[in-house]
């Protein structure tokens, strides 16, 4: 008689039965089945895999193919500059030193009484700049010299009257403190003469024959010239002699720089045949020497 298995084939252990339940004498039981997480046989998962890996090695195709950005070259930058250049107006460098010093650039009128002393007369016009934004002007002596009233208008058009705070007379530059000011009063800016050179570019800005702001372009002509009024009463030294264009009415105005940064005070013109027109030579007392009439450094 076949004795009956005590152990199954399978190497899990046998499932627990359930109570009430028991194996029927010479039953084998079976193993568990095994799950396959993959296999090739599967149809439907192999044309997966093979879709997945076209697409990225399609997206890697496209990002290796795609045109890398050219490299910016200074020829790049030249050509865009020049066609700049050749498209856009830009101001001249006068221009733009104008506009600068304009601001600050005042009309200075001296009167004097009249013959029946009942009214003022005007009996001289000239130019000034403003060095301090308090109102601290620099122009030339002769302009306010014997003036019993000083008046002063300012770019924007204000008026007011003013009154010499100081003198140079040896260099003919006086100081002027106006009484009244604009509310965004912009004092020039000064520049040493120690690298100014014959040949630079310089404008003068002022009141030719009242007529104004006017500005004359030219170069330096020289340095450290020097001069002797047509009386013959005062010789000035250490002058700059400059050729922009400068005529009666232009005395105490700034000469400067085409940044705009003053580097004298306007204060003769040469006058060979004495016509009082200008000829081609004037001459500025350097910046430094006009700040030292205010008690000021320049710089």
């Amino acid at each position: 008689m076949r004795r009956p298995a005590l152990y199954s084939s399978s190497s899990r252990p046998p499932p627990a039965e359930a109570p009430g339940q028991q194996a029927q004498a010479g039953q084998v039981l079976a193993p568990a089945p095994r799950t396959r997480f993959f296999s090739l046989s599967n149809p439907r998962l192999l044309w997966t895999a093979l879709a997945v890996m076209a697409l990225l090695l399609a997206l890697s195709l496209s990002l290796a193919l795609r045109p890398q950005p050219r490299k910016l070259t200074q020829a790049d930058i030249n050509a865009a500059v020049l066609k700049t250049l050749e498209t856009t107006q830009l101001p001249s460098a006068v221009a733009k030193a104008y506009d600068t010093i304009r601001p600050s650039v005042v009309r200075v009128t001296g009167y004097g009484k009249s013959k029946n002393g009942k009214e003022d007369q005007e009996y001289g016009v000239g130019t000034g700049v403003v060095i301090v934004d308090k109102g601290i002007i620099l122009t030339n002596l002769h302009v306010v010299q014997g003036a019993q009233t000083i008046k002063v208008v300012f770019s924007d058009g204000l008026e007011s009257t003013a009154h010499i705070i100081g003198a140079q007379p040896e260099n003919d530059l006086a100081v002027l403190q106006a009484h009244k000011i604009p509310d965004d009063m912009i004092a020039a800016t000064m520049r040493s003469t120690g690298d100014l050179a014959s040949g630079d570019h310089v404008l003068a800005v002022g009141y030719p024959f009242g007529i104004g702001p006017s500005a004359s372009a030219g170069v330096i002509s020289g340095l450290k010239r020097t001069f002797r009024s047509p009386e013959g009463k005062q010789e000035m030294t250490n002058l700059i002699q400059f050729d922009a264009a400068a005529n009666p009415g232009n005395s105490g105005g700034p000469l400067v720089t085409m940044d705009g940064e003053v580097v004298g005070i306007v204060t003769a013109i040469l006058n060979p045949n004495q016509q009082r027109s200008f000829v081609g030579i004037a001459f500025a007392v350097p910046i430094e020497n006009a700040a030292a009439a205010v008690g000021l450094p320049p710089f």
